[in-house]
């Protein structure tokens, strides 16, 4: 009776143990899938369970080199690390699960395909950045798991059936960006929501309810539209879209609704509706103007009176100061607090008489001469304050704009050195410079005008208002400015041999955009006026530079590290260090990641929209380590660098013909001394 029983047993335990069998040896699925093999049977299994329109005939087990030949499919390190199948009519209600055991995977994008069924538990891919699942037809709730995922920078489950409510859970998702959940079923409130990073939102076209919570009320309306029961900032307030029941109701009109209470006791005599005499009426007749509305337009024509005055009197200011520039106000001109021509009364005073000597306008071009006296009735915007003065628009009386830098602690040994020096540097013309138009110089004021670039700073462009309704700095745009920066320092390089030129203050912020897009490098050779603003900014130092910036100091190897922490900035997304608080050095954060993790950490996520551009992120990026490296000698000279790029970009700029014919090459050593007199006659 006992073996009986046993060959039971055996009979019932036998078609399972079959089953696993033939799944381990056909797929070659194990518990734990922790190597390529493992990663392939598990794609194999997705396969099977979701392409019956054998669109993904490449995934052949036969095949030597699947990572570079399956479709969709690339991997890292040996593992499979990024999945992107779109748009390719994959149906399955339980084809995702299958994908879990890729514990390394970093990006699963599955847009627009037919998937349906419930997102099954994501814990098992601590590894995942972005997750894309938008537009299938997959229903349930937003599993819990998803909070697991602490990498997370993208989410989108748009367009599905998804229902339930939006997990708190979520707030643990610290590095999350941007949570696109738009045209669902989800419903419930979201005032427990507080993500600390995000960029972008979208919750539309849902079933939710209750407040907007302050921490998203940034975002545009559009984020939130679709949602009848969704009330405050930027919708309309909760007071508008939902009665306070708690309010007591006013019965005393006649065109009063009748109270809930009213209703539930039909025999009370609140119910039926009374009209009060006008002596206890406490709102005003339909034919009647409120208190408030009446304050209001007081108020408003007060406030367009006050408009109008002010715009005549701005106007008729404007006239008269134009014809008296010294009575002018102080903010609406540039004002130097020791200008020669603060107090001019007649030429220049003697320094016996206790006046200032008496400058010049030196013009460096044929552009449209002018005086002082322009500059200073010329309205003007402060730009910015920087290592060796503050920036100034001026707009002069015939509409033209320029930019002015008013110097401070201009170290030079004499007004002969000065001038000598402010020549060399409008003699560079260059399609990547900033031209220096002209100068001023007396004893105790020296100005220095240029071309106006319109469109703002690399840095302003880059890091600027990263918030909602941020447009992003497209990468085609950030190899431009690139390489024109690279072409403009490689130019500054070669132009003089004898002393050598540098620039001495390479950084974003100098690196000004014109009218027509091109990158164009400012404050170019200002580093011998005074003490080496490198000193203040410590993202941009080289090691070899004093910390100090006692004296001017300046040289081609250390702009060589300065232009790598700033291509570092365009392939990172981040600033650079500045000395102040929540800032990272860049180039050891790059190098510790390059060393520790997968290099993909380094990219700006802004980047990953574009498809086909992994080879030229790495290659600029293995250009900026070279040119952040530790010993200056380790360091490209420029000329090397703007090839590079170019080959990168896969074109060949004709300007290059001029840096061949000098000693470029990467290990070409270089007079790195410090460069502390004037630059010599060229």
């Amino acid at each position: 009776m006992g073996d009986e029983r046993k060959l039971q047993f055996f009979q019932r335990l036998l078609p399972p143990l079959l089953f696993l069998f033939f799944f381990e040896h056909s797929f070659g699925v194990e518990a734990s899938s922790s190597s390529l093999d493992g990663d392939l049977s598990s794609l194999l299994a997705f396969r099977a369970l979701s392409d019956p329109a054998q669109k993904l005939a490449s995934w052949n087990r036969t095949e030597p080199a699947p990572c570079s030949t399956w479709l969709g499919v690339y991997c890292a390190q040996g593992r499979v690390t990024r999945l992107v199948l779109e748009g390719l009519s994959l149906s399955s209600p339980d084809a995702l699960q299958a994908l879990t055991r890729l514990d390394q995977l970093r990006i699963l994008s599955l847009k627009s395909n037919r998937l349906s069924g419930a997102i099954p538990d994501l814990s098992p891919l601590p590894a995942l950045k972005l997750l894309f699942l938008s537009r299938n037809n997959l229903s349930g709730p937003i599993p819990p798991s998803i909070s697991s995922l602490s990498r997370l920078y993208r989410l989108d489950l748009s367009h599905n059936g998804l229902s339930g409510s939006v997990p708190a859970s979520l707030n643990r998702l610290s590095r999350l960006l941007t949570p696109r959940l738009d045209y669902n079923r989800l419903s419930g409130p979201i005032s427990g929501l507080a993500l600390p990073n995000l960029q972008d939102l979208n919750v539309s076209s849902n079933m939710l309810s209750g407040a907007i919570p302050p921490s998203l009320a940034a975002f545009p309306a559009t984020a939130f539209s679709g949602n009848p029961a969704l009330c405050g900032t930027p919708l309309a307030s909760c007071r508008d879209a939902v009665s306070d029941p708690s309010r007591p109701t006013d019965n005393s009109s006649a065109a009063a609704p009748v109270p809930p209470a009213a209703a539930v006791v039909a025999s009370s005599p609140s119910s039926k509706p009374e009209v009060a005499p006008p002596g206890e009426r406490r709102h005003p007749t339909p034919g009647r103007m409120s208190r408030v509305a009446v304050v209001a337009i007081v108020v408003g024509d007060f406030a367009v009176l006050v408009i109008v005055s002010g715009l005549l009197f701005c106007y008729f200011w404007r006239k008269f100061a134009r014809k008296n520039p010294s009575q002018l106000h102080e903010g609406e001109k540039i004002v130097y607090s020791s200008s020669p021509y603060a107090s001019q009364g007649g030429g220049a005073t003697g320094a016996a008489g206790g006046g200032f000597e008496r400058g010049r306008m030196v013009f460096l071009d044929d552009a449209k001469r002018f005086e002082l006296e322009d500059l200073l009735r010329a309205s003007a915007e402060m730009l910015g304050k920087g290592g060796y003065g503050t920036a100034y628009k001026a707009v002069l009386d015939d509409g033209s704009v320029v930019a002015v830098k008013r110097l401070r602690d201009v170290q030079v040994a004499g007004k002969r050195e000065f001038e000598h020096h402010m020549e060399a540097l409008g003699r560079l013309r260059h399609p990547n410079l900033v031209p220096l138009k002209a100068y001023y110089s007396a004893r105790d004021e020296k100005l220095l005008v240029y071309e106006y670039m319109p469109k703002g700073s690399l840095y302003s462009l880059l890091h600027g208002n990263r918030g909602p309704g941020r447009t992003p700095l497209d990468w085609t745009t950030r190899m431009s400015i690139a390489a024109g920066a690279a072409r403009g320092l490689a130019f500054i390089h070669h132009a003089s041999k004898a002393p050598k030129l540098a620039h001495g203050n390479i950084k974003s912020t100098n690196i000004l955009i014109d009218k027509t897009g091109n990158a164009r490098l400012a404050d170019f050779g200002l580093a011998l006026l005074g003490p080496a603003a490198s000193a203040r900014y410590g993202g941009y130092r080289a090691p070899e530079a004093p910390a100090d910036g006692r004296r001017p100091w300046s040289s081609q190897r250390a702009d060589v590290y300065a232009f790598g922490v700033v291509l570092l900035e365009l392939l990172t997304g981040k600033p650079a260090a500045d000395g102040g608080g929540g800032v990272i050095d860049l180039p050891r954060w790059v190098q510790s990641v390059v060393r520790e993790e997968w290099t993909a950490e380094v990219f700006d996520l802004e980047l990953m929209r574009y498809k086909g551009i992994e080879e030229e992120l790495v290659g600029m990026l293995q250009i900026a380590m070279g040119c952040t490296a530790t010993s200056p000698d380790q360091r490209p000279g420029m000329g090397h660098v703007v090839k590079m790029i170019e080959e990168i970009r896969g074109e060949v700029s004709p300007s290059l013909e001029s840096f061949d014919s000098v000693s470029d090459s990467p290990s070409a050593s270089e007079d790195a001394s410090a460069t502390t007199a004037g630059v010599a006659s060229q």
